[in-house]
């Protein structure tokens, strides 16, 4: 979108003065909305140095776009005219100024439209290209900005093949390189996006798993799982910033994709002792707290305690809790019977909740010590978990959902696709006993 028009303001006022004239025009041809859509981009590229130097100024900027006449009377077709400028642009401020109105316009509009243009047009590959140049980089607030919509626009649509095929193993290094270099501060601002982009490619790759390609394609690689197989000892970074997330995050949306990453991780054989034997124990001290604080009067806690229990699975039988000296064997098994008796009259214990808590405590090391006068054979029938012969359906499944083989274990297909299919909307929150305000 070329620039026509030039601009001489004298100071921060005229600048807001100006940029609300141009929000403001009513127009009936597209021609106009062109032009109009042209002065703003100029005038706000042109002082963005000047009077758009924090995000708060941008914020401010882009919510008065979005209040005006132009954008309210043309929503469709400014939309697509940014997309179009986002795939096309060249220059830094241009393109700061544009991923900021489509993320602002995409959080703020309380539907996924903008998102599924983007995807309908193409802006994934050209997201993940923009994001390594070495000249956004450089500008951190640029870099940041379009990370955010990188994850904003990939959570709500499933990826294509040709969006899987734009990111590589190098992509998925970089990233986790960037939380590795910040620091180790989970508030460091580039480790929310960065991170998040990360959980949501992984929840794509994991989408992609459950879905059979007709048209001969080989199976998606889960790319993540992949980089924490065979360089997990350099970004070990990346899994200590997942448990601080989960033991602080109250979004339910948040819980879920973190969720997804350790169901994986830990069903892999290569990555099941990629965290640190403490940030594990940290680990299952948050998983049982946040069992605990589940109400049983909630279906969407239900669902969530689900999902905790088939990632707990997992962790029980192929981490380093596996092994003496078994971290908290006590309180897990007091935990796990607290929830299958934890129902009331009106509300008794779910099915599912009863099922997957069994293949918990069906796991060896939780059983009580054998008699010594029991015979070995018959000690080995008394430790066998009661789904350990369910069909073998899960094996392929999870080799898709991995991207590589794995070994043989109790977990069935039907939780590759639960955990898969599990998601909630962004913002809402998770129910809680210690805090039943925060789901209201």
């Amino acid at each position: 979108m070329a620039f026509e028009v030039s601009y001489n303001l004298e100071n921060e006022q005229q600048f807001w003065d100006e940029l609300d004239d141009i929000v403001s025009t009513r127009c009936r041809e597209e021609e106009s909305i062109d032009n109009s859509l042209r002065a703003f981009l100029n005038v706000t590229t042109s002082y963005k140095s000047e009077y758009l130097d924090t995000d708060y100024s941008v914020a401010k900027c882009i919510f008065r776009v979005l209040e005006g006449e132009l954008f309210m009377t043309h929503k469709e077709y400014v939309r697509r005219q940014m997309i179009y400028c986002l795939l096309q642009e060249e220059d830094n401020p241009t393109i700061h100024i544009v991923a900021a109105l489509l993320l602002y316009d995409g959080r703020n509009s309380g539907d996924d439209v903008i998102f599924e243009m983007m995807h309908t047009e193409g802006s994934f590959p050209r997201l993940v290209e923009l994001v390594q140049l070495e000249s956004v980089q450089e500008d951190t607030r640029l870099h940041q900005m379009l990370l955010e919509l990188l994850y904003e626009s990939s959570r709500v649509q499933r990826l294509t093949w040709e969006d899987f095929a734009a990111v590589n193993d190098n992509f998925i290094l970089y990233l986790l390189g960037i939380i590795e270099g910040a620091s180790d501060d989970a508030e460091d601002p580039y480790h929310y996006p960065v991170i998040r982009v990360l959980l949501v490619m992984n929840e794509q790759y994991l989408v992609a798993s459950t879905s059979h390609h007709k048209d001969g394609r080989p199976p998606i690689t889960n790319r993540l799982i992949k980089a924490l197989s065979s360089h997990g000892m350099t970004y070990k970074t990346f899994g200590c910033n997942l448990i601080l997330l989960l033991n602080r995050e109250s979004e339910t949306s948040l819980q879920l994709l973190i969720l997804k990453v350790l169901y994986l991780l830990f069903g892999n054989p290569a990555t099941a002792e990629y965290f640190y034997t403490n940030d594990l124990h940290v680990l299952i001290d948050v998983i049982l707290r946040n069992l605990i604080d589940l109400p049983h009067d909630s279906p969407a806690a239900n669902a969530l305690r689900h999902t905790y229990l088939r990632v707990l699975y997992p962790i029980l039988t192929n981490s380093q809790i596996s092994k003496p000296p078994h971290y908290k064997r006590d309180d897990i098994l007091r935990l796990l019977h607290l929830l299958v008796t934890s129902g009331n009259h009106f509300a008794p214990v779910d099915e599912t909740t009863q099922r997957l808590v069994i293949r918990c405590t069906s796991v060896p090391w939780l059983q009580p010590s054998p008699s010594r006068n029991v015979p070995r054979s018959h000690s080995t029938d008394s430790t066998t978990s009661p789904i350990d012969h369910i069909a073998n359906g899960q094996k392929e499944l999870a080799r898709r959902a991995l991207g590589m083989s794995v070994q043989d274990g109790g977990e069935s297909s039907t939780s590759v696709l639960e955990i898969a299919s599990h998601t909630e909307k962004p913002g809402v929150q998770t129910p809680s006993i210690t805090h039943p305000e925060q789901a209201s």
